[in-house]
């Protein structure tokens, strides 16, 4: 055996018996914390938001963003006839019920799947004198625990 071989067998059984006793020295009660520790934590599972209440977080952050001389016109195409939405409730997370006024000025309800409402909005500058509409949000109730 060459010099060098020696300098690696005799590097290596240290470096062995090093690593042997601290493994030794922890408990297994440790070893279990320290194998959990050495894989990196699963993230907990987000709860999945509902439709509505992304859409309703959405015309929110839009009403927010506003100056205080705009307000936000939201249109509902209902297939007959274009609504000019007040208020949008969500009374349960897969059904939205819609409250505005159509072209004569009447006021109209329009309920519909979540899934399929498609809503227009723009902000809007408001008349000099006017006070700016701001659109009623209503979210679902929150779940309840088991």
């Amino acid at each position: 055996m060459n010099l060098g071989a020696l300098g690696k067998t005799l590097i290596s059984d240290a470096i062995s018996d090093k690593v042997k006793n601290v493994v030794d020295s922890l408990r297994p009660g440790d070893l279990a914390s320290v194998a959990e520790n050495a894989q990196p934590p699963k993230p907990a599972a987000a709860p999945e938001a509902s439709i509505g209440n992304i859409i309703l977080g959405q015309i929110q952050a839009m009403q927010n963003a506003l100056k205080e001389d705009q307000e936000l016109v939201v249109l509902c195409n209902t297939g007959l006839e274009t609504l000019r939405i007040f208020e949008i409730y969500v009374p349960a997370f897969k059904v939205a019920v819609l409250t505005g006024v159509d072209s004569e000025k009447t006021v109209t309800r329009f309920i519909c799947a979540v899934e399929a409402l498609q809503l227009t909005c723009k902000p809007m500058p408001v008349q000099p004198d006017a006070k700016p509409v701001r659109v009623r949000l209503v979210a679902p109730p929150p779940p309840a625990k088991a």
